[in-house]
């Protein structure tokens, strides 16, 4: 047993993170008694995640189904893309692309449709781009497809004009930049991370060695557990930093800015403890669907 951080997440953040590793294949569903114990392991109670569980299906994030007499729950077919999606940008080794040109996200909703205008603006946030003006936003030209495909997915894209574009400025773009984005409330939750995870790398190095294929095979159930307790928690602090990071160049961020350092940081904890997590994880469902066996 070793001291294992403990971020700021919440019991519905960290059921939306077990869901996307351990309930995503087909027919999937996993059962009340695993969240429980899941979650249990990392502190909470069982009312707790009964509650946040209920909560998670009102919002249409989960349903339940009763599979053999087992309660059990599942990801709603309908955010099954946003999952997908989410993958490619929470686990890839993005590096910043070089910005050319740029993509304008022009928008106008009547006041009618106010909660609309709330959905746009958090859905461009989520898509990493910057605020420019009233109703104007920005980010690199990479980000045009994608941001067409998921506007046009949330039933957002008849609000947005969508326009490719040069940036004619003479000056250094840095000040520009930090105008656009939150980059001082966003490298302050950066140092929050690496003031949580310290050495994190060389603690996982330095216990289980740099194979991930040799530590899982030559690990403990305590190991495997522990493994899960420090991994969870992690990955749901670390999910919303490639939605809010614009991954840009260097030269465009400020110069002492950490998210190179917490990308490094939570990439090389994954290499090696999310096997010994995912170990654990599918104990844990095995012995809920079969526990005689146990």
């Amino acid at each position: 047993m070793f001291a294992v951080p403990a971020p700021p997440v919440r019991h519905q953040q960290l059921l939306v993170t077990i869901f996307g590793l351990y309930g995503r294949n087909a027919g999937d569903a996993l059962p009340v008694s695993a969240l429980i114990s899941m979650l249990g392991s990392l502190g909470y109670d069982a009312p707790g995640v009964r509650s946040s569980v209920s909560r998670l299906k009102a919002k249409g994030v989960l349903k339940s189904v009763r599979e053999g007499g087992i309660a059990k729950y599942k990801i709603s077919e309908s955010i099954s893309d946003v999952f997908r999606e989410g993958d490619r940008r929470i686990f890839a080794p993005e590096q910043p692309a070089p910005v050319d040109t740029w993509v304008l996200a022009v928008f106008s909703v009547p006041e009618s449709m106010r909660n609309r205008r709330h959905q746009l603006r958090s859905a461009l946030l989520a898509l990493g781009f910057g605020s420019v003006a009233n109703g104007v936003w920005i980010a690199p030209a990479h980000k045009l497809e994608q941001a067409r495909e998921r506007l046009t997915a949330s039933g957002l894209i008849e609000f947005v004009d969508l326009f490719r574009s040069d940036y004619v400025f003479d000056g250094p773009m840095r000040p520009k930049i930090s105008e656009w984005w939150d980059l001082k409330e966003l490298d302050q939750q950066f140092t929050e991370f690496l003031e949580l995870y310290e050495g994190a790398e060389q603690h996982w190095t330095g216990l289980v060695g740099s194979d991930p294929e040799i530590a899982l095979a030559e690990s403990t159930e305590e190991l495997r557990r522990d493994a899960f307790r420090y991994y969870i928690p992690m990955l749901t602090m670390w999910r919303k930093f490639p939605y809010r990071d614009p991954n840009l160049p260097a030269d465009y961020l400020p110069p002492e800015w950490h998210g190179p350092a917490v990308r490094r940081t939570f990439q090389a904890v994954h290499r090696l403890a999310a096997p010994l997590a995912a170990a654990h994880a599918h104990e844990v469902i095995a012995e809920a669907l079969n526990p005689a066996a146990a």
